[in-house]
Protein backbone atom coordinates (compact mmCIF):
# COMPACT_ATOMS: atom_id res chain seq x y z
CA UNK A 1 0.00 0.00 0.00
CA UNK A 2 1.44 3.40 -0.75
CA UNK A 3 1.21 6.72 1.19
CA UNK A 4 -2.34 8.73 0.73
CA UNK A 5 -2.25 12.39 -0.20
CA UNK A 6 -4.35 13.95 2.64
CA UNK A 7 -4.03 17.29 1.96
CA UNK A 8 -2.58 19.55 -0.70
CA UNK A 9 -2.06 23.40 -0.77
CA UNK A 10 -0.32 26.03 -2.60
CA UNK A 11 -1.00 29.66 -1.97
CA UNK A 12 1.17 32.47 -3.90
CA UNK A 13 1.28 36.07 -1.81
CA UNK A 14 0.78 39.35 -3.52
CA UNK A 15 4.32 39.60 -3.37
CA UNK A 16 5.06 36.28 -4.80
CA UNK A 17 6.26 34.23 -2.11
CA UNK A 18 5.30 30.86 -2.21
CA UNK A 19 3.49 28.43 0.53
CA UNK A 20 3.01 25.19 -0.15
CA UNK A 21 1.78 22.49 2.66
CA UNK A 22 1.47 18.61 1.53
CA UNK A 23 0.79 15.65 4.06
CA UNK A 24 0.48 12.43 3.33
CA UNK A 25 -0.54 9.38 5.66
CA UNK A 26 1.94 6.45 5.23
CA UNK A 27 0.49 2.54 5.21
CA UNK A 28 2.33 2.37 8.40
CA UNK A 29 4.03 4.12 11.41
CA UNK A 30 7.83 3.99 11.35
CA UNK A 31 10.29 4.75 13.94
CA UNK A 32 11.28 7.99 11.60
CA UNK A 33 7.26 8.59 11.47
CA UNK A 34 5.78 7.36 14.53
CA UNK A 35 2.65 9.30 13.83
CA UNK A 36 2.08 7.47 10.49
CA UNK A 37 2.50 11.09 8.55
CA UNK A 38 5.14 12.45 5.79
CA UNK A 39 5.16 15.61 5.34
CA UNK A 40 6.19 18.90 3.41
CA UNK A 41 5.42 22.47 4.20
CA UNK A 42 7.49 25.07 2.84
CA UNK A 43 7.58 28.98 2.43
CA UNK A 44 9.96 30.88 -0.08
CA UNK A 45 10.68 33.58 -2.17
CA UNK A 46 9.34 33.66 -6.09
CA UNK A 47 13.71 32.94 -7.02
CA UNK A 48 13.10 29.71 -5.26
CA UNK A 49 15.25 30.90 -1.82
CA UNK A 50 13.45 28.51 0.85
CA UNK A 51 13.11 30.71 3.78
CA UNK A 52 10.85 28.26 6.01
CA UNK A 53 10.64 24.29 5.36
CA UNK A 54 9.39 21.82 8.03
CA UNK A 55 9.93 18.15 6.89
CA UNK A 56 10.42 14.47 8.26
CA UNK A 57 12.80 13.13 5.71
CA UNK A 58 13.46 9.56 5.97
CA UNK A 59 16.25 8.74 7.99
CA UNK A 60 15.73 12.24 9.70
CA UNK A 61 12.59 12.17 11.64
CA UNK A 62 10.68 15.62 11.91
CA UNK A 63 12.68 18.85 11.84
CA UNK A 64 12.11 22.27 10.51
CA UNK A 65 14.96 24.67 8.50
CA UNK A 66 14.74 28.48 8.73
CA UNK A 67 16.67 30.46 6.64
CA UNK A 68 18.94 27.82 6.14
CA UNK A 69 19.71 26.51 9.71
CA UNK A 70 18.62 22.76 10.62
CA UNK A 71 16.87 21.80 13.98
CA UNK A 72 14.51 19.42 15.29
CA UNK A 73 10.84 19.47 15.41
CA UNK A 74 8.79 17.90 18.30
CA UNK A 75 5.71 16.86 16.40
CA UNK A 76 2.58 16.90 18.92
CA UNK A 77 0.03 16.70 15.79
CA UNK A 78 -1.20 18.39 12.87
CA UNK A 79 -2.85 21.24 13.70
CA UNK A 80 -0.01 22.41 15.94
CA UNK A 81 2.18 21.49 13.20
CA UNK A 82 0.25 23.90 10.97
CA UNK A 83 -0.01 26.70 13.53
CA UNK A 84 3.80 26.35 14.11
CA UNK A 85 4.82 26.52 10.28
CA UNK A 86 2.69 29.78 9.80
CA UNK A 87 3.90 31.30 12.63
CA UNK A 88 7.38 30.95 11.76
CA UNK A 89 5.90 32.49 8.00
CA UNK A 90 4.60 35.44 9.77
CA UNK A 91 8.20 35.67 11.60
CA UNK A 92 9.80 35.67 8.32
CA UNK A 93 7.60 38.23 6.29
CA UNK A 94 8.13 40.64 8.94
CA UNK A 95 12.10 40.20 8.31
CA UNK A 96 11.41 41.22 4.92
CA UNK A 97 11.99 45.18 3.81
CA UNK A 98 8.64 44.90 1.62
CA UNK A 99 6.43 42.64 4.58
Amino acid sequence: MKAKLVYREKFIYADGSIREMVLWQLPEKTPDRPHGLKYRLYYGLPDGNCLVRYDNEKGKGDHRHIHGQETPYHFQDVDILIADFLHDIQIARKGKKDG
